[in-house]
Parts: structure tokens; sequence; C-alpha cells
């Protein structure tokens, strides 16, 4: 499967879509010809995915090896995957390189899925508000969402225990080291997300276990469920 990289001045349809970029693939849908789409989806894909993200990885994904290999050194990526099996992720499968704070790339009703994780803390409270609105437009009747963030109430728990430097330092990133985008900008437990999800007009909204729901391929991409808050609603 080939890649979707951006070219910013130009507007094209991507397997039915409207995004920033050229189109450079077929349709792309998972095993049951639905089409879901992870957003700011890092180096956790599953096949059959449109994967979107504003990190130099989704820019040069299906560059030639030779620079993904220079990129791989530069990379914090490193430290999590060998080098090929980053090159291997970023060449074969589907990249959207796209600054969700400022948009949403995709045209109403066209998707079927929508899936996020460990993302949302990186958005400022409006700007999140704000994506989820254009997500529940671009998604089909009866379509799903499927959020995972960190748990605050996780973290609340970390501080009552006498972890006050593990929940700083792994929930709100106050290292000054971590990049502009590694920052956490907003913290949700259940009820707080539930809240913004039914105030940007989605139903049915409902906790979730680790890797159980109604999204696809869970097992590939649900991470991290000590801290994880999952949440699935519809439109």
């Amino acid at each position: 499967m080939s890649i979707v990289r951006v070219v910013i001045d130009k507007t094209v349809d991507v397997a039915g879509f409207l995004v920033r970029g050229r189109k450079t693939h077929p349709k792309v849908t998972v095993g049951d010809g639905r089409t879901c789409v992870n957003l700011g989806c890092g180096l956790a894909v599953a096949p059959g995915w449109i994967n979107v993200d504003a990190s130099l990885n989704a820019l040069f994904a299906g560059a030639p090896k030779f620079v993904l290999r220079l990129l791989y050194r530069l990379s914090g990526a490193n430290r999590y995957y060998t080098e090929q099996e980053y090159s291997r992720l970023l060449s074969e499968h589907c990249f959207v390189f796209h600054d969700l704070a400022r948009s949403l790339p995709f045209r109403e009703k066209t998707v079927d899925v929508f899936y996020s994780s460990h993302f949302f803390e990186h958005l400022f409270k409006k700007d999140a508000e704000r994506l989820l609105r254009e997500m529940q437009g671009a998604l089909k009747e009866g379509g799903l969402i499927r959020i995972a963030v960190p748990d605050l109430a996780h973290a609340v728990g970390l501080y009552k225990d006498g972890k006050t430097k593990e929940m700083l330092e792994n929930y709100f990133f106050v290292d000054d080291k971590s990049s502009y985008l590694a920052r956490h900008k907003y913290m949700y437990d259940f009820e707080s997300l539930k809240a913004l999800l039914v105030d940007a007009g989605y139903k049915n909204v409902r906790r979730c276990n680790y890797q159980e729901g109604a999204a696809p391929d869970l097992n590939s991409l649900d991470n991290r469920p000590e801290e994880t808050l999952f949440v699935e609603a519809s439109r």
C-alpha cells in the first residue's frame, strides 16, 4: 500500500475525502470494508487505516529508505522501534501529514470509524472541542468514535498514594525537554470527556475496557491499559 504525503498548496480527493495533499494510493479500508481513520497516530497503526499525524515521521512516510534511515537516527522513535520496523511502518501504511489542532481534513459523512489514542490530551480544550465537532460531522450515520486518553482519575489516585513525582512527570509532562507536540495541555476523567462528547453531538457515550469495544483492530491499537481511559460514542 502506498503513502499519502502532504503538499500544502494543493487540495485533492483522497479515497473520497477532502485532504490537503495529493492522491497517491487507492481507496483505503479495513478488512470489513469500513473507512477507518487514526488521528494523532504516531507509529501505532493498523493495516487498512488512514493515519493522520503532524510529526516528521508522517511527513516523510514513503520516502526512500536512505531518508528513513537518517530520520530514524534523529527520531525519538529509535527508543521504541528497530530501524527495520520503523522503515516498514512508514513504507507500508497510509499516512496523512496534517496538524489536527488547526482542522480535520475529511469531508462530511465519509468516515465509518475515528480512533485516537493518547492524542487529545495534547490539545488545548477549545481545539479538542472544535475537532470533536468536525469529527462528528465527518462520520457517516451510525459511525463510531473511540478515544483513549490518560485517565485523570488514575493520576489523582497516584497523588493520593504519595506518588506525586510520578503523577507530575507521567501525566503533566513538566520536564522542559519535552517537545511542544508532546506536552499535555488538558486532562480528562470519564465524566469530563463524556460531557465534551455530548456537547459535540455524540450519542451512546460509554466507557470501555482495554481492547474491548466496537472499533476494529483494538489488539493492535489500544495500549497502556493501566493508565488509560477508553471511551466510545456514536454519531
